[in-house]
């Protein structure tokens, strides 16, 4: 399938589509052409966008995502499922009608959820992460782009009520990911309002955090060997040497060294390259990914949000018992990414702490 092709299916895959099985005229009066002579246009994408998915469409999805006992009434999964860039087009073709719920507030209270949840789990499974890591870990886990591809696997694509705008001075446009990635989140705070918090958070944990995320291709250093130095530091360790461990066809042309980073008698990291300094870049690195990307084991994470009663209700009003709960140690997670501040540059003359030492035992 070519370019054109797969644009056009990835197109048609967004268009409304309306099953005429629960409509109660088909096709409608407006489409039929009347006897005068005047010129008639009927918007059928239009149409197709104003009318309300199917009952039990909307009932299947709420069971296939596990909630068909939690949102038991078809005009809430509906609500869930609009954005509110549809008001405006529905209020234009129906002025007289009331307007239909929106996820709005829903969509915003669900994404503060979601934060939480993330963001507490991400830091007590990674406690020496940098803030700025952590912060992209919690986007790569909740963020807009994921919430939309979940919202394509839970097949919400099909009841999405929407309605594209452009930008404006004062807003930005409503795209089509950005108005699916409002389902998910809407679907968190019905389960934290009709529910309690740690369903919420079961909710979050089952479709979002039980995830893989790539945590080590975000974080990077401008000059691993200075960030290296420094972190060593700050954690009182000795200074760290670097030793070439394995090297093969030195006088060839394409040879391969191993260096290895060590604080003492503790090895720090490893690496290998085509020249040394490349293995030493590569050995600093490795040893600031494997501090920074500590994980905690499992079986040893506890999340604050698991100390709330497991009843339904407001967490201040609900009784039941409460989980004991031990914080963890917070680490110190920063870490300079240059060798001078925010630029990485060095200022003319100025050597940096690492310069004089060379690789050992070479």
């Amino acid at each position: 399938m070519g370019y054109a092709q797969k644009r056009l299916a990835s197109t048609a895959a967004k268009l409304a589509s309306v099953s005429t099985a629960h409509l109660k005229a088909f096709p409608p009066s407006e489409a039929v052409v009347s006897g005068s002579s005047k010129l008639h246009f009927f918007d059928t994408q239009a149409w197709a966008t104003l009318q309300p998915a199917p009952p039990t469409a909307l009932t299947a999805f709420a069971h296939r995502i596990g909630l068909g006992k939690v949102l038991t009434s078809t005009d809430t999964i509906q609500q869930a499922c609009t954005h509110s860039s549809f008001v405006p087009l529905f209020k234009r073709h129906h002025p007289k009608d009331p307007l239909p719920a929106t996820n709005a507030n829903l969509e915003t209270l669900g994404n503060s959820l979601l934060g939480l949840f993330a963001t507490e789990y991400v830091n007590a499974s990674y406690p020496h992460l940098p803030t700025r890591v952590l912060k992209a870990a919690v986007s790569a886990y909740v963020g807009p782009t994921t919430c939309a591809g979940i919202a394509k696997e839970m097949g919400a694509t099909p009841l999405l009520r929407w309605h594209r705008t452009s930008n404006t001075p004062l807003r930005p446009g409503v795209l089509h990911p950005d108005a699916l990635s409002s389902i998910p989140r809407a679907l968190t705070a019905l389960v934290y309002q009709n529910r309690s918090l740690l369903s919420a958070r079961k909710f979050a944990h089952k479709f979002f955090l039980s995830r893989e995320v790539d945590l080590r291709s975000m974080i990077k250093f401008r000059d691993p060997k200075q960030a290296l130095l420094e972190t060593v530091a700050k954690f009182g360790r000795e200074r760290p040497v670097s030793r070439l461990l394995k090297e093969t066809g030195r006088f060839s042309k394409s040879p391969v060294f191993v260096v290895g980073i060590y604080s003492g008698a503790g090895k720090l990291g490893e690496g290998f390259g085509s020249s040394l300094k490349m293995a030493e870049f590569r050995a600093a690195e490795d040893s600031l990914l494997r501090l920074y990307l500590t994980r905690q084991p499992p079986h040893l994470v506890q999340l604050p949000t698991s100390t709330f009663p497991e009843g339904t209700g407001s967490v201040l009003e609900v009784q039941g018992p409460e989980s004991a709960y031990v914080p963890g140690a917070m680490g110190d997670s920063e870490v300079l990414y240059g060798s001078s501040g925010r630029s990485g540059l060095r200022a003319p003359g100025r050597r940096a702490q690492g310069d004089e030492e060379d690789l050992e035992d070479i």
